[in-house]
């Protein structure tokens, strides 16, 4: 049972890479769930935040930027995009105001349209372009799809994020609350844990190594005496010569990794953590199903 007037509901976000979703994520949670990065193609998951008010839930689905698929990994990414659109209860098609609408806008736009469910087109990014410039950026997109709102937004500075989900309360409907009202997502720390080490590599990596590059997580274990948690992953690339990379001269760039990602642990759970980096190549790993089962891709959840 819920109280009367309660509204809940699952709104998927969708969008080309880089368009900032999960840094839009990020802000309205509170915390950061959703690694960024400014390489396109960052989330390789689908990703449930959960926004609670004492009237409302709302279940948010970060999904992988639409792009043309390369490999298996590519394949299971597109597969989340495209099915997060379905049993939904809103759609939140997020578009970057620094960018003209491109191929990969209008292949979404042709995935929503026939969709009955309510569409809300988020103009991400206003705090790059001049007011002038929006009106010619609303009518391109006005005039493809009709939409229940248009919501100018900067998710990085918050701008207009409130009037967003003011929009996004009026579609749900009246409903459960699916989540106790203090969490904030429906990952496992694990998989969080992971994704902040990956989102460190991708920030200090050049160019080949992002997409060849997984976390897996070996053991996290808390420690009997004292506030210590050690934690033991490793990172997978597909090339010896991204292994050197990663390395660094004499470890320096692990090093870094890894002071970076265990700041952002700390602050996730709460106590002091010892983080211990392994570089490991796995030849090939985005195109062999096996590996990317265990590494949690599993096309079966969808």
């Amino acid at each position: 049972m819920f109280k009367d007037g309660f509204k809940s509901g699952f709104v998927s976000i969708i969008g080309r890479p880089n368009v900032g979703k999960s840094t839009f994520l990020n802000h309205v949670i509170g915390q950061k769930i959703a690694i960024m990065s400014d390489k396109p193609q960052t989330t390789r998951n689908k990703v449930q935040g959960v926004y609670t008010t004492e009237d409302t839930q709302v279940v948010f689905i970060d999904t992988p930027g639409i792009h043309k698929p390369k490999h298996k990994l590519g394949d299971f990414m597109m597969k989340v995009a495209t099915n997060a659109l379905r049993e939904v209860d809103a759609i939140l098609f997020m578009v970057n105001a620094t960018e003209p609408k491109g191929k990969g806008d209008e292949f979404i736009i042709e995935k929503l349209q026939g969709l009955e469910t309510p569409v809300i087109l988020v103009i991400n990014k206003i705090d790059k372009i001049h007011p002038n410039d929006l009106p010619p950026i609303i009518e391109s997109y006005m005039n493809e799809l009709e939409f229940a709102a248009v919501v100018p937004i900067s998710a990085l500075q918050g701008n207009n994020v409130e009037p967003l989900l003011g929009e996004i309360k009026k579609v749900l409907p009246e409903g459960p609350m699916y989540y106790p009202a203090d969490q904030v997502t429906d990952h496992p720390e694990r998989f969080i844990i992971s994704e902040m080490i990956r989102e460190k590599v991708l920030q200090k990596t050049r160019d080949e190594v992002p997409h060849s590059i997984a976390v897996a997580i070996d053991q996290i274990k808390q420690r009997e005496e004292g506030d210590m948690v050690d934690i033991h992953a490793t990172i997978l690339v597909e090339r010896d010569s991204q292994k050197g990379i990663i390395i660094g001269k004499r470890g320096s760039l692990l090093k870094e990794i890894g002071s970076e990602a265990r700041t952002d642990i700390e602050m996730l759970l709460g106590s002091k953590v010892y983080l211990n980096l392994w570089v490991k190549v796995q030849k090939d790993w985005r195109n062999k199903s096996t590996q990317l089962r265990d590494l949690g891709f599993r096309d079966d959840e969808y």
